[in-house]
């Protein structure tokens, strides 16, 4: 297959759907966390339709469901194509303006609406490997939203290139957008017999040409600390302020390692992520990661003794520990299922590209889908310095992508 002539649509999709905020709320209790989730969602349905896929549609629960049918006579198993619509609640999404800087050659790229905003190559070394292209960027007061929606128009001209070019093969190939990944929320209501695919992908990864089979293993971890209260005028012996115990169980956990800002590669850590209370009560929230799920029992067992260590003070109060599983490392189920990451390496590979076959600091949809039956490691969708202002992506890499999903199409064929 040739992509020489082709007129991709993807920029011009993605500059469509940036505009729109779809920003999901951590603290909502709704599923979608936010409505406005859904205004992109009835703007990807009327595309997809309008590229002659009847069954597109958005269930009520945020999520769109369309089909790309088989086109031979194989036996080939369906896969699914899957990316995230909303954005992070990290920086704000409304009123994004994106700007396509042609032709980029190297200088750091100052951001109009805030100049204090700049996309140093120096500290953007992917940069570096982006002289010549074009690159679109906010203007500075929002995050751009490649994260994911370069993966959702890259998945869009996928689909229209292979319903443009029946010559290339490929089985029943279904798209799953999703709504709050970011909150960690995404495929919670995931219908799995509806969407019918046995194995899949999510189109969310950052550099060009990687692929990434392994993700974090994650629990969420809250203390809550029970203090005494008392009248501060008449505290004396009696106070035990449960503000100033939960700090001190936070100083008495590791500073020197254990912690995002301490940690890289295959290191795991313990972090808090929000304090909130008063002298009566105290709430800290964690989140626990590694690659291993042992070492997540290792990690809350410490945080467990060093609220007993700091409790022993304070007689006259209580806290307790609570762990939530939130999700596990994909490769376990990945690793039953070789050949899923082998073709999308071999796609990628067609794509004219080196595959960068690494594990995630993080999770996606897939992690999840992975142990609800659908084996899914993630492909890059080129964006990079995702849920910030300087957040960026490459013109020619998500062309990249959209070849990389159809040749993948394709090899599916091949192999069945």
């Amino acid at each position: 297959m040739t992509f020489d002539n082709y007129a991709y649509s993807v920029v011009d999709r993605f500059l469509r759907y940036v505009k729109v905020d779809t920003q999901s709320d951590p603290d909502a209790t709704c599923f979608p966390s936010t409505e406005k989730q859904k205004d992109l969602g009835r703007i990807l349905v009327k595309e997809l339709q309008e590229l002659g896929i009847s069954d597109a549609h958005m269930d009520e629960h945020g999520y769109i469901y369309a089909t790309i049918p088989s086109n031979t006579t194989k036996n080939v198993p369906a896969i699914c194509f899957c990316s995230h619509m909303d954005t992070s609640p990290d920086s704000s999404g409304k009123d994004v303006k994106p700007i396509i800087h042609t032709n980029y050659q190297g200088k750091p790229i100052v951001l109009p609406d805030d100049p204090k905003q700049i996309i140093d190559p120096e500290a953007h070394p992917d940069l570096k490997e982006q002289i010549g292209n074009d690159i679109i960027t906010a203007s500075g007061t929002t995050l751009l939203g490649a994260d994911n929606k370069a993966g959702v128009a890259e998945i869009m001209d996928a689909a229209r290139y292979l319903l443009a070019h029946p010559e290339v093969k490929h089985g029943t190939i279904r798209i799953l957008f999703t709504p709050d990944e970011e909150v960690g929320r995404g495929v919670e209501h995931v219908d799995m017999e509806k969407l019918g695919a046995k194995f899949g992908y999510t189109v969310d990864g950052e550099r060009l040409g990687s692929l990434e089979d392994e993700t974090f293993s994650a629990d969420a971890a809250i203390v809550t600390v029970e203090g005494v209260s008392a009248h501060p005028g008449f505290a004396k012996g009696k106070l035990e302020n449960a503000l100033k115990i939960a700090a001190e169980i936070l100083t008495s956990l590791p500073n020197d390692h254990l912690s995002p800002e301490t940690t890289e590669g295959r290191e795991g850590f313990l972090h808090p992520v929000q304090f909130s209370g008063i002298a009566e009560q105290a709430t800290i929230q964690f989140i626990v990661r590694d690659f291993v799920d042992a070492k997540l029992q290792e990690y809350e067992d410490l945080l467990r003794a060093t609220v007993d260590k700091v409790l022993k003070n304070y007689p006259n109060s209580t806290a307790k520990v609570e762990i939530k599983e939130q999700y596990r490392n994909m490769k376990k189920v990945l690793d039953n299922h070789p050949e899923v990451a082998d073709f999308a390496a071999e796609a990628i590979r067609r794509a004219g590209l080196e595959v960068h076959q690494s594990s995630i600091r993080g999770g996606t949809d897939g992690s999840r889908l992975s142990f609800m039956g659908l084996p899914c490691p993630n492909i890059f969708a080129g964006e990079h310095a995702f849920h910030s202002k300087v957040e960026w992506v490459s013109v020619q890499d998500m062309q990249k992508a959209v070849q990389t999903l159809v040749h993948l199409a394709n090899i599916w064929e091949e192999r069945s």
